[in-house]
């Protein structure tokens, strides 16, 4: 297995790293108290490439490898880890729209996200139940040339500036579990459609909320993938983002211990630099430790995608595990800056709040050590074994 990065691989990255360095990292935290995202900004990274550089070159892609878009979701999340959010939508939707919309469609939409021009969104998520994702109640019923739509999508990131979204809806039996799902890509300025916005503590810039349509109207050609059966197909993409969430959260833990390993060099007490201890060192030498796994395991993760080979199971341990050691990491962090550390000056806070996030969305800690076990013994043997339990109640 080679890590090592190529040569056109390294050279994304550092422009990566110049542009997060240059645009994004010093004001990180005024951004993190707006609640949209800087348009000027995406459009800039896209103009470099920095936006869905693994998309095919026929829709405005570059034709890269999925291991160098995680290369620039980590760099970029160093820096500010909602930014990175474009970089992650990016991939996800822009492949997504790519694969399985029309090609009409695609060449629509497709160049217009690479470059910066537009933001596509996921409708999945309903009021009833996040984990239950094929149990969903938004309606899609055909009506002449298309569709109507009729229902809630919540905790959609950048519900109120997203300027499409793939939206799953029920077109078939409302009992039919994830048969009877469908997808379309709807454009989120048609007639019939409200936005909010909610107050989150984190992530403020990528603007969650919930999307109401009201009979929003949607032409048959904005169908992806077959119809009732596109919630399996289409959701087999969620291994790759959760590959890319991972190295998001690892970015910006990794920016904290680089922080704090500076900080403990240069503060003093008891007549030595901090660092000099090992009630100080040995937590960093640990965080150290497990940013180096972490990275190990979402690169491997990518480059099982890159070579067409399943990567589920790896997938899942990116999603449950980074997240929640990211928080443990930054908490650490800031907690070794003393009393400096619990002001908002430095952004160990900030980092710690965005991160949070992804405990939660995106599929929580439980799902994800679902999926892993599912992966190692099957679904039929899990059901099996909840059965037997039942039974002997």
């Amino acid at each position: 297995m080679q890590f090592q990065p190529t040569d056109d691989q390294q050279a994304f990255r550092e422009t990566a790293q110049r542009f997060a360095r240059e645009k994004l990292a010093e004001s990180y935290q005024k951004r993190a108290t707006e609640h949209v995202m800087d348009r000027g900004l995406i459009k800039e990274m896209g103009a470099l490439g920095l936006i869905g550089a693994d998309l095919p070159e026929e829709f405005g892609g570059l034709g890269e490898s999925s291991v160098t878009a995680g290369l620039i979701v980590e760099e970029i999340a160093r820096a500010d880890f909602n930014v990175s959010y474009i970089q992650l939508l990016g991939s996800l939707m822009g492949g997504m729209v790519a694969k399985h919309a029309l090609p009409d469609i695609a060449k629509e939409w497709v160049p217009r996200v690479t470059a910066g021009e537009a933001v596509i969104g996921l409708g999945l998520t309903e009021p009833r139940g996040g984990s239950d994702a094929a149990n969903l109640q938004l309606r899609a019923a055909k009506s002449g040339n298309g569709w109507r739509l009729n229902g809630e999508k919540t905790s959609m990131s950048f519900a109120a500036q997203a300027d499409a979204a793939v939206v799953f809806a029920r077109t078939g039996d409302p009992e039919g579990g994830s048969r009877g799902v469908s997808a379309f890509l709807v454009d989120l300025n048609e007639k019939g459609i409200n936005r909010t916005h909610f107050d989150d503590i984190g992530t403020k810039p990528v603007g969650r909320g919930s999307v109401f349509f009201d009979d929003v109207f949607v032409p048959s050609q904005c169908l992806m993938a077959e119809q009732d059966r596109a919630f399996g197909t289409i959701m087999a993409g969620f291994d790759y983002s959760r590959a890319l969430i991972g190295l998001e959260c690892l970015g910006a833990a990794q920016a904290s211990v680089d922080e704090t390993w500076t900080y403990v060099q240069e503060r003093e007490a008891f007549g030595a630099p901090l660092a000099q201890y090992q009630g100080v060192s040995f937590p960093l030498a640990e965080a150290e430790t497990q940013l180096t796994m972490m990275r190990q395991l979402c690169y491997y993760t990518l480059d099982l995608r890159d070579r067409g080979l399943p990567h589920t199971k790896e997938a899942a341990m990116c999603k449950w595990y980074v997240p929640k050691t990211a928080c443990e990491i930054i908490h650490q962090c800031l907690i070794l800056h003393g009393h400096y550390g619990y002001t908002t000056d430095l952004p160990h806070h900030q980092r710690y709040n965005d991160v949070l996030g992804l405990q939660i969305g995106d599929g929580t800690a439980q799902i994800q050590k679902l999926v892993i076990a599912r992966e190692k013994v099957g679904r039929m043997a899990l059901q099996y074994d909840r059965k037997a339990k039942g039974g002997a109640k």
